[in-house]
């Protein structure tokens, strides 16, 4: 969105190349002759996943049950008919809940029934003391006064928006005759042109500074601009066209920061039209200098739009939303575009109950979102949400224009919604790995199978074959750290009296190798670490079902293994992940809930044992692709065909070597190199 606040003026008389500074103190910043206002500083602070909600102590007697609804019972008696908003309060007065309603009499009303009410809400009820109730003219008003409500109150049975901040905008002054380029948060009061919401800080400063080597204007505040009498080092650098000394002339600034301003106004192909054709014309006029300025400068633009990643072709302005819930966790990834071009993203994760499902969560996000931020012309989303015409309704009255929200099916604009929904799972993704959150897994984890104690050192195993070629063996390790990428080990299977595709022989393989030798090393007085992280794993996981765990079972009882846990886990029907069964020794199969954040545990847990393995098979079978044209040549080992194919690079260019080149090679004699010649060309001495 564009805002501009300048007034057209004509530009003072300039002053004077030679003024005195008035600010020498500002000259020498960190030893740089640069306006320390200039410098840019990454203040965003990353949004954190909010605490689990405990509702242990809030389960519900019939009595309590009983008494809530009394108290609703007796607000049913004197609510409106008409719209509005409610509070549930309790008996401490705190506000459980805000809602909103086309009646409140009949909203309130379905609240006292004795039946159908979802865990959740039967707890909120079972807490509510007393009711207050809101009128509003319309349900538009309601729903917007419940949002900002929400935002002030916090309830606890709410939806919470968190890490609310403003957003920055990129600010061209227009009070002063060299405009300025900054970035602004806050009412924007200054006379200028405004370009944004920028998703972060970062995303402004890198777009900042991109800008600058793309039209060399100004940084500086208006007080450092007039104390100079040489240019600063961002002259030097070509980052600024250098106005304040009067290194370029009024008309030749203006046009650079018109150009800057058609660009962030969305007309980007234009302005790189014109300055390839001011390239051209330099290069035909001998001016290579000039061409050289004109080919950086047009770089730069290449470079902004390459960070920007998707900029979408039909999609003017935009803000897409895609939420995403995994172990209880709800993300919520926003991506801002304008002008047709990515302004950045950001990843949310409101505070919500897990029962709580994505559409309702993304409706409540959204009102509290917008609460004090004016909504642009159209908002994307993943997830239909309830009363969805009614919030465009209510964004149409706030921004005084007509707002789409929609939930696209097909074309560009899906395809930005599935962008924006893969980044909001890699975002919960890298979240869960927290530290703080791998201990509540871990904790919870313990609890659901029943282990004896609370892991600190997991390892997890699968393998890999096609068809039982360069079949391959992988350990994964995890602790309260998360994954422990530089304990990850690959088992290359040897065995040879194993039929082709034999998965429980491979894994026992695997297991033998890798718990014989942890055997040998206690026998030879290696102890076991007492680091958060010990060598003997306290839980082993098997990817696969109960035949998995059988052979895996037999190993451990091979070896004498008694204080390492050992469960299974099996993919649920058409491979549906939050179907899965988990197989434990000696107890029934167990099946989590699909929201249990222990559930998703072990999903990644064997998720990322899974990706492992995939690349070291991967790896293994390009090495052999790669390497079978030498197989069958006599006397070749493989420190030869190490050397052949580091020198030549591939086997198209050993095939391609004579007798001589071959014979280069460090480690090939000229006997060996007239071998692997005959073995490529045969027939031909």
């Amino acid at each position: 969105m564009i805002h501009d606040t300048s007034d057209p003026t004509q530009p003072p008389d300039q002053p004077e190349p030679d003024a005195p500074p008035q600010e020498p103190s500002a000259r020498n910043l960190r030893g740089q002759d640069l306006d320390p206002a200039s410098i840019p500083a990454e203040e965003d602070e990353e949004a954190r996943l909010p605490e689990p909600i405990d509702d242990s102590a809030d389960v519900a007697s019939e009595g309590t049950l009983a008494i809530g609804r009394a108290a609703i019972e007796r607000a049913v008696k004197l609510a409106p008919t008409s719209p509005g908003v409610y509070r549930m309060l309790n008996a401490a007065n705190d506000v459980l809940y805000v809602g909103k309603a086309k009646s409140v009499k009949k909203r309130l009303a379905s609240y006292a029934r004795p039946t159908g009410q979802v865990a959740r809400i039967a707890r909120m009820i079972a807490m509510t003391a007393n009711v207050e109730m809101i009128s509003t003219a319309t349900e538009t008003e309601a729903l917007l006064l419940e949002a900002n409500l929400i935002k002030q109150l916090r309830p606890r049975f709410n939806v919470q928006l968190r890490d609310d901040k403003s957003f920055p905008y990129i600010l061209i002054t227009g009070d002063h005759w060299a405009p300025q380029i900054v970035k602004h948060r806050g009412a924007q009061t200054r006379p200028g042109r405004y370009f944004g919401p920028f998703a972060s800080v970062g995303a402004v400063n890198r777009t900042i500074t991109a800008l600058q080597r793309a039209f060399l204007v100004r940084s500086c505040t208006d007080s450092f601009f007039e104390s100079r009498t040489r240019p600063c080092l961002l002259y030097q650098i070509k980052r600024c066209s250098g106005p304040c000394t009067g290194e370029i002339d009024f008309p030749g600034y203006t046009e650079l920061v018109r150009e800057a301003n058609e660009f962030l106004s969305g007309r980007s192909r234009l302005v790189k039209q014109e300055l390839a054709g001011e390239m051209e014309k330099a290069a035909h006029e001998l001016e290579f200098e000039r061409a050289a300025l004109y080919r950086d400068r047009l770089a730069a633009l290449s470079a902004i739009q390459s960070q920007q990643g998707i900029n979408p072709r039909t999609v003017e302005e935009a803000d897409v939303f895609a939420i995403h819930q995994e172990g209880g966790y709800s993300c919520v990834e926003v991506f801002f575009f304008r002008t047709g071009q990515n302004w950045g993203n950001r990843a949310y994760f409101p505070r919500a109950d897990k029962s709580i499902e994505a559409g309702e969560v993304l409706g409540s996000f959204l009102a509290q979102f917008y609460d004090d931020k004016p909504p642009p012309k159209l908002i994307l989303l993943s997830h239909r949400v309830d009363d969805q015409d009614l919030l465009a309704e209510a964004l149409s009255v706030k921004a005084g224009s007509k707002v789409e929200v929609s939930t696209p099916q097909r074309g560009e604009k899906k395809e930005l919604v599935t962008h924006a929904l893969t980044n909001a799972r890699e975002a919960l993704g890298r979240k869960l790995a927290d530290t703080a959150t791998q201990t509540r897994l871990l904790e919870g984890l313990s609890t659901a199978l029943g282990l004896p104690r609370v892991p600190k050192r997991i390892e997890v195993y699968d393998n890999s074959h096609i068809q039982g070629t360069n079949a391959v063996g992988a350990m994964i390790v995890a602790g309260p750290e998360g994954f422990l990428k530089n304990q990850y080990r690959k088992f290359n299977i040897k065995s040879e009296g194993l039929a082709p595709g034999d998965d429980y022989g491979m894994m026992r393989e695997v297991l033998q190798r890798r718990f014989k030798r942890l055997i040998n090393d206690a026998a030879e007085g290696k102890e076991p670490s007492d680091d958060a992280v010990p060598q003997w794993p306290d839980l082993v996981i098997i990817d696969g079902g109960q035949g998995q765990l059988n052979a895996a079972r037999e190993i451990f009882t091979g070896l004498n293994l008694t204080d390492v846990s050992l469960i299974a886990v099996a993919k649920g029907p058409d491979r549906d992940a939050g179907r899965e069964t988990l197989f434990v020794p000696d107890r029934p199969s167990i099946k989590l809930e699909p929201r249990d954040p222990v559930l998703y545990f072990i999903q990644r847990l064997r998720d990322e044992a899974h990706r492992f393995v995939i690349g070291s098979h991967r790896k293994l079978r390009k090495k052999d692709i790669r390497e079978a044209g030498l197989q069958e040549i006599p006397g070749i080992g493989p420190s030869r065909k190490r050397a052949l194919l580091h020198h030549f690079g591939t086997l198209k260019e050993i095939e391609r070597a004579s007798v001589a080149d071959l014979g280069k090679v460090p480690g090939v004699s000229a006997e060996s190199a007239r071998k692997i010649f005959d073995f490529f060309h045969p027939g031909s001495g």
